[in-house]
């Protein structure tokens, strides 16, 4: 037993020998590119054919040990280290005794790709990009993505067509990563087939230009189409003819193309059914593209006076005869080089009939007056633009050239207070601009841009009013035969910087410095022909010839961090204005010198993945313009004669607001909170004598302070179970002014709430019902009331879509409006269409008839409120619509 018990340890003790003889270890460390240590690093050993034959972690300390079995190969052994966060690293093993050390670089990956995918509807998220499958929100009876668009949880599509993402404006809307259309995107969403459309993608922080991605912070957020592949193989459309009682017609033919390297949307419609085919038009950034460049361009100064649209979608109340040709073309000349054309032009003949009652509440008084006016309209517009873009890595140009033509011609015959007045209002504007951009990186990362904007724009105004009215304002009180005003303010502007931009890590430093200039004359006269057709000045006073001229030398600091969690933009321009004008008739010559400091700070902070809090905050000191100084008067309007008689207008605009966004897309819930605080202080007035027949105007020096505060909320979320999304919002504003009527100065606080919820239901493939309630209150309180004048409405939306089988649809909707003001009865009023459509899939072609307005109800009245003034406008809208189309699919 002795022996046996020796001889097992001697075999025990070789066994352990020939192990510690033949086992061998590699170790070593894994650090990053500072020389911190790496714990939890994956380290695996490779040998031939990259099959894995050893692996461990490193420690806190960042070290490791890695065994190599006995029977591992002495020759071809690779170590691998990897961790998240930093690139792999290899290395080859010649010696195992000789220490294998790692120094990992850090890797700049983009958030992971998550798919959440079943039956039901998913999103995908990549980075900043989140991708809705058109398919999941979409039935037969959506004829174009437009339709698809307004079901998507998280986004808001307005009245006009403008879309929202959780509250927020889009920036843009791309086609297949092209910028076919600039902001216009209505041409995209009201003409695109629902079925050609892969994903729609919203960008987060979207940054266009490619060699500014990661170092300038945007704040803009974009939507972007992606295409099937048979859409982008050959041209697709939907061709329409159609026809109806009574003695209406509706034609839209159009061809599209979507392939890589060409996008075209190419269209003609036209049609007298009251869709207004302007709405396609919509430029739906313009103001804030105006005031990045400093181009106040003047606005048109006379009018017929006629009443505001009715709160209806323009299809129920809009009398036309329209038509528009519409090309949109894009082409890729070479990589990251593109050439767009944009051409259109619109013809349209509206009319419009109403009565109106007003009431102007004032102190000792109360002024009212009544008009009944029958109007026409004829617009003509035809816009042409060119624009070549180069978006590389390290360059970047982009020149658009933008030629605009307007022609519109007014008639409008009233009768005001028994008065009869005609009018004819005729405007022509010619429009002209360049833009050139251009940027560079230097091989030390620093970046310049040149950018140079000119502008010319001249829009001839002319209004004549017969017979003659108001003889003892106009005409000594004599009797004459015409009132005639003429305006048009010409204008050259241009707006030119050069910046260098220093991007770094984690910073980057921007510095711009440059210079504007803008031209202006304003010509005006009133005359009065009499009844001899000799026609003379009303008086001396009502004729200007102003010149004006403002120089303007900037320079700006920027300070960007782009960071991944914490996002800043901190601006500090700092301006030298110089303002010049005379005007030879009224003897005054005028030059003022200003030093203005408009400073503006966003800030974004990405609480986790998918939620981020922001804060701006802007100081704008603004000047007036041409159209704030012009002393002899001018009529606006048949009942608003205008003038001025103070300094230059000088306003400062102070902006704080305060945003919370909030997104889980794996549940598809998405809801946003933002409020807002704005302070505007300036030195003039607006001063108003009101009577029953005619409102005279004039601006005065005062100091002037309003105030508004807003407050607005939305929340989305599309519930599995039910198939169903759920939204809902909510809006508050309250603003404080002043005004200066009748010499007597009256202070003002309106105030308004808006609350809509809404559901979009997909019963099954067959049946979906859309509902939506929206509730608005408006009230205004004056000293002039005892109580507040308010106004409430309640509108209702419903729509059932029903498809017994794939070639037969049904849809049935309505809206419901309801009006209420003290003292006044309540106004109900309720629409119904319908409509039926059948497929014949051999031929690819679908025919629908259809009814709008199925009550025929003919006449509509809104209320209007605004400060002291209320309004109730009565309009005759068109009856029942009957139409018979044919839609062939290309």
């Amino acid at each position: 037993m002795i022996r046996i018990s020796k001889f097992a340890g001697i075999l025990l003790f070789c066994v352990l020998l020939s192990f510690g003889g033949f086992a061998q270890s590699i170790q070593g460390t894994v650090k990053d590119s500072t020389g911190k240590a790496i714990p939890y690093a994956s380290i695996n050993l490779k040998g031939t054919g990259n099959a894995i034959i050893a692996y461990t972690v490193s420690n806190n300390n960042g070290g490791f040990s890695l065994h190599l079995p006995a029977d591992a190969p002495k020759i071809g052994l690779t170590a691998e280290a990897s961790c998240i966060g930093f690139k792999k690293q290899s290395k080859a093993i010649t010696d195992p005794d000789t220490p294998c050390n790692f120094i990992l670089p850090i890797a700049t990956n983009e958030l992971q790709t998550v798919i959440v995918k079943d039956k039901r509807p998913f999103l995908k998220t990549s980075g900043d990009t989140l991708s809705y499958r058109a398919s999941d929100f979409s039935n037969q009876q959506d004829r174009v993505i437009g339709d698809v668009i307004k079901k998507l949880p998280g986004i808001q599509v307005a009245a006009d067509g403008t879309i929202s993402y959780n509250g927020k404006n889009i920036s843009n809307l791309y086609i297949g990563g092209d910028n076919l259309l600039d902001d216009k995107y209505n041409i995209a969403t009201s003409s695109i087939p629902n079925g050609a459309v892969d994903q729609v993608q919203v960008i987060e922080n979207h940054q266009p230009v490619k060699m500014l991605k990661d170092k300038v912070v945007s704040e803009d957020v974009a939507l972007n189409l992606t295409f099937k592949k048979d859409a982008k193989l050959q041209v697709i459309g939907q061709e329409t003819i159609g026809a109806g009682t009574p003695r209406k017609y509706d034609a839209d033919l159009n061809a599209m193309l979507f392939k890589d390297n060409f996008k075209a949307i190419n269209y003609l419609k036209g049609n007298n059914t009251g869709f207004d085919v302007q709405n396609d038009l919509v430029s739906h950034n313009l103001q804030g593209y105006l005031q990045k460049i400093d181009n106040n361009k003047p606005a048109t100064m006379l009018s017929t006076g006629t009443a505001t649209d009715p709160d209806l979608p323009r299809n129920r109340y809009l009398f036309n005869q329209s038509g528009i040709i519409n090309m949109n073309n894009l082409v890729h000349l070479a990589k990251d080089v593109q050439l767009k054309a944009n051409l259109y032009y619109l013809h349209d003949t509206q009319q419009q009939e109403y009565q109106k009652l007003a009431e102007v509440y004032l102190p000792n008084d109360t002024v009212r007056y009544s008009e009944v006016q029958h109007n026409k309209r004829r617009p003509d517009i035809l816009h042409g633009q060119l624009t070549l873009n180069i978006n590389k890595d390290k360059y970047y140009l982009n020149n658009a050239l933008t030629a605009d033509y307007n022609h519109n011609t007014n008639y409008s015959a009233l009768l005001t207070n028994g008065t009869p007045v005609n009018q004819v209002f005729k405007d022509n504007k010619t429009d002209f601009s360049n833009e050139f951009n251009f940027m560079k990186t230097f091989k030390t990362n620093n970046i310049i841009e040149v950018y140079s904007y000119l502008n010319y724009l001249s829009e001839p105004e002319n209004l004549s009013i017969a017979p003659g009215l108001n003889p003892a304002i106009f005409n000594n009180n004599t009797p004459y035969n015409q009132l005639n005003q003429q305006v048009n303010v010409p204008t050259w502007f241009t707006n030119n910087y050069f910046a260098y931009k220093l991007p770094s890590g984690h910073i980057t430093q921007s510095y711009k410095l440059g210079f504007s200039l803008q031209q202006q004359k304003l010509r005006s006269a009133l005359s009065a022909t009499q009844t001899d057709n000799t026609a003379n000045l009303v008086t001396d006073s009502t004729q200007n010839n102003l010149n004006w001229s403002r120089q303007k030398l900037y320079a700006e600091a920027g300070y960007e961090v782009p960071g991944t969690i914490l996002k800043i933009n901190l601006t500090l321009p700092l301006s030298l204005q110089q303002i010049h004008y005379t005007d030879n008739l009224f003897a005054f010559d005028k030059q003022s010198t200003h030093l203005y400091f408009n400073p503006r700070l966003f800030v974004k902070y990405q609480s986790s993945v998918e939620n981020y809090f922001s804060l701006m905050y802007s100081l704008r000191n603004q000047i007036g313009s041409i159209q704030d100084i012009y002393r002899g008067y001018i009529l606006k309007d048949y009942r608003t004669l205008y003038a001025n008689n103070a300094d230059l207008t000088e306003q400062k605009d102070q902006t704080v607001a305060l945003g919370f966004n909030y997104r889980k897309a794996i549940t598809l819930f998405f809801f946003s909170l933002n409020a807002s605080y704005d302070h505007i202080a300036a030195n003039s007035i607006s001063s108003s004598i009101i009577n029953n027949n005619i409102t005279q105007n004039i601006v005065l020096p005062y100091v002037n302070h309003t105030n508004s505060w807003m407050f607005n909320g939305y929340i989305s979320k599309y519930v599995f179970a039910l198939r169903t999304t759920f939204s809902g919002g909510v809006s508050w504003q309250s603003n404080s002014s002043n005004q200066l009527q009748n010499n007597i100065l009256l202070s003002y606080k309106t105030i308004s709430a808006t609350e809509n919820l809404g559901a979009e239901i997909k019963v099954n493939n067959a049946l979906n019902i859309n509902y939506k309630v929206t509730y608005n209150q408006l009230s205004s309180k004056s000293p002039v009331a005892a109580s507040a004048t308010t106004i409430k409405s309640i509108y209702q939306q419903a729509s059932i879509n029903y498809n017994p089988t794939d070639n037969l649809f049904f849809k049935l909707s309505g809206d419901d409006y309801y009006n209420h003001q003290d003292k006044l009865n309540n106004q109900q009023y309720v629409f119904t269409d319908a409509s039926v459509r059948y497929r014949f899939n051999k031929i690819r072609t679908d025919v629908e008839l259809s009814a709008n307005n199925l009550f025929d109800t003919k006449k509509y009245n809104a209320l209007y409120l605004s400060a002291n003034t209320f309004t109730s406008n009565t309009y005759t809208i068109p009856g029942r619509i009957m139409l018979v189309k044919a839609t062939f699919n290309l």
